[in-house]
């Protein structure tokens, strides 16, 4: 504790353990703290000891469960395969051959699709003879659908799923943003031969923060958890100067943390609601999928924001044999979220355990520049990594005044590991 550096971190869960990598490969200075003896903070996975305790209090996992020790329960679900809900379960088509055999559209639609996709497709937005004359940073994402006629349910899948929008904002926005967001969804499609735009790691998302804490650890990087108390320290200034705990101080030139650690720098935005449930089979009518994604557009549930549904199983390392995980969560929007969840909850099928969860969210309301504090965003309801990804490159660049480069050579990594 008694030496000084570039940075503190403080929290261990998935943001700030990316950050703590990409600042300690940087060749900062980083001390990583928290207030747990476990990494991952709110984006752990948990046994089923853990996970009943944190829902149950006292109570004991019945028998019939399995081994605690098989489960990996995310605590923050986040990426799966891919599927839409639109009265039933079918593929979303991402490219212009899946719209022509969509059977989410008539044929004429499917036609329509099919021109639109092709669109996307070739849009380049160095070369102006793919625009077709739009200007797509002051046409509105309405406009150009309009140009094409697609009917509403074909708009629904096209922003709530290929372009992952989490309500009806971006069709008054302009339709650069979703144009990217559709071509970032096809080549992620075309990145793997799963058939998924998405990827899952085995055991669970809290391998994540761990991996990245690793990366930090060998570039360098100090890790002190089980720390209670981990109190911010300002100087006359009101900027931050270091960090104590039991006693002692570590002094740094800038602060990173969840919104845990700063509570009167950040502001209450909303709050997720969520259902985990365990069963002994897979969703039914999704071809017996053992990963899945399910986004129901708001639209069709008569609210103001998505519902997310994700499902891994025991082929995944989170639970035992037999077993399924899945979550549904959405932003909740009133003080009853197991009322709110019942349309994603009726998918599952029967059940043989299920939690559920609330919590606030919160996003930061301080000027870092003035107070060397740089706080991340609560999770949100999303089961994709989009808006956790957009926080962290955001906050990289605050702290560090550049851009990510991803393409640094991190073999000295591979030979200190050696």
């Amino acid at each position: 504790m008694d030496e000084e550096y570039d940075v503190i971190v403080l929290g261990i869960g998935l943001k700030e353990c990316i950050l703590s990598g990409l600042l300690s490969v940087d060749g900062l200075k980083v001390l990583h703290m928290d207030r747990n003896d476990y990494y991952g903070g709110e984006s752990t996975s948990l046994n089923l000891i853990q996970l009943y305790t944190r829902f149950r209090g006292s109570d004991k996992p019945p028998p019939q469960l399995g081994s605690s020790r098989d489960y990996n329960v995310d605590m923050i679900p986040k990426m799966a395969a891919l599927s839409i809900i639109k009265e039933r379960f079918i593929r979303v088509p991402a490219t212009d051959m899946e719209a022509l055999k969509s059977p989410l559209m008539g044929i004429f639609e499917k036609r329509r699709a099919r021109k639109f996709f092709i669109y996307v497709q070739d849009y380049n937005e160095s070369d102006p003879k793919t625009h077709e004359g739009m200007d797509l940073s002051r046409v509105t994402t309405r406009e150009l659908i309009a140009k094409y006629g697609l009917d509403d349910n074909t708009v629904d899948f096209i922003g709530h799923s290929l372009a992952l929008h989490r309500d009806d904002r971006y069709l008054d926005e302009p339709a650069f943003d979703t144009v990217k967001r559709m071509k970032l969804y096809a080549e992620s499609l075309a990145r793997f031969q799963g058939g998924s735009p998405y990827i899952y790691p085995l055991y669970g998302l809290g391998e994540l923060p761990q991996a990245f804490a690793r990366l930090s650890a060998v570039y360098g990087g100090t890790y002190m958890l089980n720390k209670p108390e981990c109190k911010v320290e300002f100087n006359e200034e009101g900027k931050a100067i270091g960090v104590t705990s039991e006693g002692e101080t570590a002094r740094c030139k800038k602060v990173v943390c969840d919104p845990s650690y700063l509570p009167n720098k950040v502001r209450k935005v909303g709050r997720v609601a969520r259902a985990i449930a365990i069963m002994n089979h897979p969703i039914p009518n999704t071809i017996d999928s053992h990963s899945v994604q399910v986004i129901l557009p708001q639209k069709q549930l008569g609210r103001k924001s998505d519902m997310y549904l994700f499902c891994c199983s025991y082929t995944h390392n989170v639970a035992p044999k037999g077993k399924f995980i899945a979550f549904v969560s959405t932003e909740a929007e009133t003080d009853h979220p197991e009322i709110e969840l019942k349309p994603g909850i009726d998918l599952l099928g029967p059940v043989e355990e299920l939690f559920f969860d609330i919590y606030d969210r919160y996003e930061p309301v301080n000027e870092p520049s003035l107070d060397n504090c740089f706080i991340s965003a609560s999770y949100d309801a999303t089961t994709h990594f989009e808006s956790t990804v957009i926080d962290v490159l955001n906050m990289y660049t605050m702290i560090t005044g550049k851009v990510v480069d991803l393409s640094v050579d991190l073999s000295a990594a591979s030979a200190a590991e050696e």
